[in-house]
């Protein structure tokens, strides 16, 4: 059974409020609110306290440029530092958030235009807020 049918079929026999999640779309905003507690970043962390604690997130990024629609599947994603001219620290981030390779196989094989890329992993884009959200 793949891994999309599991969790289908593990949402199916919960209640409604418990099937639903949100979406959320987040901008970064300046890079360095991936690393500095501001009113930016406290609000990413303190917006998962209200909702259940996902099991996959499925994140769009403007800094991936591709031709057409690619997905992240390999299961170790690395971390991408996309940017220039900041700080060491910023350089120095590891988000080492696992992917999930059978997930991005069932978007492929319910839309092969979608494609597989083993290569780009996490940019700025991703990371900056999720690790946010989730440490």
């Amino acid at each position: 059974m793949s891994a999309f049918s599991q969790l289908k079929n593990i949402t199916e026999s919960l209640p409604l409020q418990e099937k639903l999640m949100p979406a959320l779309f987040i901008g970064h905003g300046n890079p360095m609110n991936g690393v500095i507690d501001n009113e930016f970043s406290r609000s990413w962390k303190n917006m998962v306290k209200d909702i259940p604690k996902p099991n996959l997130i499925l994140c769009v990024s403007a800094h991936w440029l591709t031709r057409g629609t690619s997905i992240t599947a390999m299961s170790k994603p690395k971390t991408i530092h996309d940017f220039g001219g900041f700080p060491k620290e910023m350089y120095e981030v590891q988000y080492p958030a696992p992917g999930h390779p059978g997930f991005a196989n069932e978007l492929h094989e319910s839309n092969p235009e979608i494609k597989l890329d083993q290569d780009w992993g996490l940019d700025h884009g991703s990371w900056t807020v999720i690790r946010q959200m989730y440490p």
